[in-house]
């Protein structure tokens, strides 16, 4: 057999055999992955004119990679750029890209897409202009078109060829809505794709022969939506009984963003039904001019600051030390076994690591490495781990009242009552047993981690690990440097993170840290609304309206106030000893009150909402008469206003203070940690992104609605002096 193969510079490369099977390798020469860049886009023209041209030599088509991800889409740092005045070139460039595809798609041979790695994306979008795609059936590939989680839309033809290939109902909700990421079996499920190899030196053979396998077959060439007598899955728009569902959508969205504003999915939708009701090339068109907008607006830029430039960033190790090796710990000790410790230990013993999970009576261990058991029934029963791993993922907990059963341990993770003499009390009983180069970790969400390390022997080897709970879901870490933690213990803890699978960030030590202490203000604003009068439901509806996850009464509740009041009075103790004094606020009488009629938590049953049998059930009804609502309500825009200012002006404190030196670990530490509204793009892009209701956009924008908060409702909301010369010099935060 022999090959045809032209050498060029070109993104694309067009190998010929024998068989007549053109193999269209992309393979940017210039870059680590493939991108929609010019090269691309002038490569893909090329080949695909050149298919045309030698038609009658050719039987077939794939489409490879030579990069480790298939294609990794369009150009993120381009986009997080473009203006308004951009949008007729960005609109043009897209039509440009499209039509290379459509051309692809419309060739009179069978194409065939061999996806090797992942394709998210434009990479997803590509593979859709073939007639057949074949992944490589390895859990690590991810398959999807993620654009709703960057404040984007599939603008490649991915909206217009996922209604056509799966309907409008499958292709809104299971893929583009919420950008969903497959493996490559749930992908052929959904029908993105249509078969699976073992390995990655399968693909292109596999390729080759089912293109071999559709000779004579002229519909082979064809897409289901290209051949006569296609009928969209499930209908059209103007299908009755679709017709009927149409209306159900918006609100179906709405309840999915709880009201929030999502640009995206909003423009998702429409250019999924819009594009349904047309034909192909008019659906394509509309989704191009939908893309090109969000492109041009703000949210995206939001978006991909945060959950790609930012998350990239840190994955990648912005905020580790340089100059240590990687560390894998290998053999941890958990010290508690309560809810947090359980948690903890889960999380290592599912990243291959031996735990040993202590507590101070062994079935009080037992009872936390059951934690375990019951997560891995719930993940067998869901298909997503077999039996044997399950079992093996438990295997590796041993649950111990014996601290000598710590010996070789070259990880400690402190996880019990947030008491200082008690932490100090654990470390010190389980000394004499762990290896003498052992990382201390002690997991807290309040006390300093300096203060703490004065109860350890080796204070340099001593650093906070800030867990969220539930542990098992929650991805983030805040990792807290102490006065004398040591740049090795801090390269240590955060590649522990990792090794866990979790996303860490580094703050310097504070009472709360930065994530405890942001959160906390926009509780506290919550209360002191509620202390105004503003009617509860409304308080609620404000938070998630304004992208929060749920609102500051139903946090309380979860939070429990009694330990609410603890830590204020802790905080409160430890600003006389430093001789400052804490300001106060109406939230404090709002605590107390609940706490003095019964109401402290849904631990104990009852809060601001009503619990049966533990799950919150309404808001109870008897609030209106401990907080009576006023007469003149508080304006909503102002209320969601008032909780996002607040947090986002105790960031820009935290950075003044030195707590938190980085914007990627401020943005990805209040989305992934505190719930701060990811259409924002975190805490820090808020202000320096910030659109004001009359469309100016940046930190100036931000100091002056700042100052609107705090004309209206108290000093609390005047931005510092250091932010109004930021604003003033049109300075960011660090990155």
């Amino acid at each position: 057999m022999t090959t045809e193969t032209t050498e060029t510079t070109s993104a694309v490369r067009y190998d010929r055999d024998a068989d007549g099977i053109v193999t269209l390798t992309l393979d940017d020469p210039t870059a680590s992955a493939n991108t929609m860049n010019d090269l691309y886009r002038e490569s893909m023209a090329a080949a695909v004119d050149r298919l045309y041209d030698e038609v009658d030599d050719v039987t077939g088509v794939v489409i490879a990679s030579a990069k480790k991800t298939f294609f990794a889409g369009g150009n993120l740092k381009l986009m997080s750029k473009a203006t308004p005045a951009d949008a007729p070139q960005i609109f043009e460039q897209g039509e440009q890209i499209k039509a290379g595809l459509r051309r692809l798609e419309t060739y009179p041979r069978p194409v065939v897409a061999a996806i090797n790695g992942a394709a998210l994306g434009g990479g997803l979008e590509i593979a859709l202009a073939a007639n057949h795609r074949i992944a490589v059936e390895d859990r690590s590939v991810k398959i999807g078109l993620p654009e709703a989680t960057l404040g984007l839309l599939p603008g490649g033809g991915g909206v217009t060829r996922v209604v056509r290939m799966l309907g409008l109902q499958s292709a809104l909700m299971d893929v583009l809505l919420q950008g969903t990421q497959f493996d490559p079996a749930k992908a052929k499920a959904t029908g993105l794709v249509d078969e699976l190899v073992a390995t990655r030196e399968e693909l292109v053979p596999a390729a080759k022969a089912w293109i071999k396998a559709q000779a004579g077959d002229e519909d082979a060439a064809r897409n289901p939506w290209d051949r006569a007598g296609y009928r969209m899955p499930g209908g059209t728009p103007q299908s009755p009984k679709l017709a009927a569902f149409l209306p159900a959508f918006p609100a179906l969205l709405r309840q999915q963003t709880k009201g929030a504003n999502y640009p995206a999915q909003r423009a998702i939708l429409s250019a999924a039904v819009e594009g349904a009701s047309t034909d192909f090339d008019t659906a394509s068109r509309i989704e191009s001019r939908y893309l090109t907008k969000l492109i041009t607006g703000q949210n995206s830029k939001n978006m991909i600051q945060a959950f790609f430039f930012d998350l990239q960033a840190i994955n990648s190790g912005s905020l580790r030390p340089n100059g240590f090796e990687k560390y894998v710990a290998r053999k941890v000790g958990v010290l508690g076994a309560g809810m947090m410790g359980a948690g903890i230990a889960y999380v290592c013993a599912r990243a291959g690591m031996e735990v040993v999970l202590k507590d101070v009576a062994v079935e009080n261990a037992e009872k936390g490495k059951a934690y375990t058991e019951k997560l891995n029934a719930k993940g067998v029963e869901r298909g997503k781990i077999d039996q044997a791993k399950a079992d093996e993922i438990a295997g590796r907990i041993h649950p111990t009242a014996d601290p000598a059963d710590l010996t070789g341990c070259d990880l400690v993770i402190e996880a019990v009552f947030e008491d200082p003499s008690l932490k100090a009390k654990v470390f010190a009983e389980i000394a004499p047993y762990v290896e003498a180069d052992s990382l201390l970790c002690s997991n807290t969400s309040t006390l300093p981690i300096t203060g703490l390390a004065q109860g350890v022997d080796r204070p340099k080897d001593f650093i906070g690990l800030h867990f969220f709970s539930p542990v098992d879901k929650m991805p983030l870490v805040e990792i807290i440097r102490g006065e004398e933690t040591s740049d090795a213990a801090l390269a240590k803890a955060y590649d522990v993170v990792q090794q866990i699978r979790k996303t860490p960030i580094v703050v310097n030590d504070s009472r709360g840290f930065y994530t405890s202490r942001v959160i906390g203000t926009q509780i506290n604003e919550g209360l002191v609304m509620l202390a105004e009068g503003a009617h509860p439901m409304s308080i609620e509806r404000a938070a998630t309206q304004a992208g929060f996850p749920v609102g500051p009464l139903q946090i309380s509740d979860e939070l429990n106030m009694e330990l609410m009041k603890k830590i204020r009075v802790a905080n409160e103790a430890a600003a006389k000893e430093e001789g400052r004094e804490l300001p106060t606020d109406a939230s404090a009488d709002v605590v107390e009150k609940m706490i003095e009629i019964g109401r402290p938590s849904r631990l104990k049953g009852a809060g601001f909402y009503d619990y049966e049998d533990g799950r919150r059930t309404r808001l109870w009804p008897g609030i209106a008469e401990q907080f009576p609502p006023a007469d003149e309500q508080i304006p909503f825009q102002d209320m969601k206003d008032r909780m996002l200012f607040i947090e986002a002006l105790e960031t820009a404190k935290c950075f003044e203070e030195g707590v938190i030196t980085s914007a990627a670990a401020a943005n990805i530490g209040s989305i992934m940690g505190i719930g701060f509204p990811a259409n924002t793009g975190g805490a820090a892009q808020f202000m320096t992104g910030y659109e004001s209701a009359s469309g100016e956009i940046g930190l100036a924008a931000f100091v002056a609605r700042a100052d609107e908060l705090a004309e209206a409702y108290g000093d609390r909301f005047r931005p510092t002096d250091r932010l109004r010369e930021m604003a003033a010099k049109g300075e960011s935060f660090p990155a």
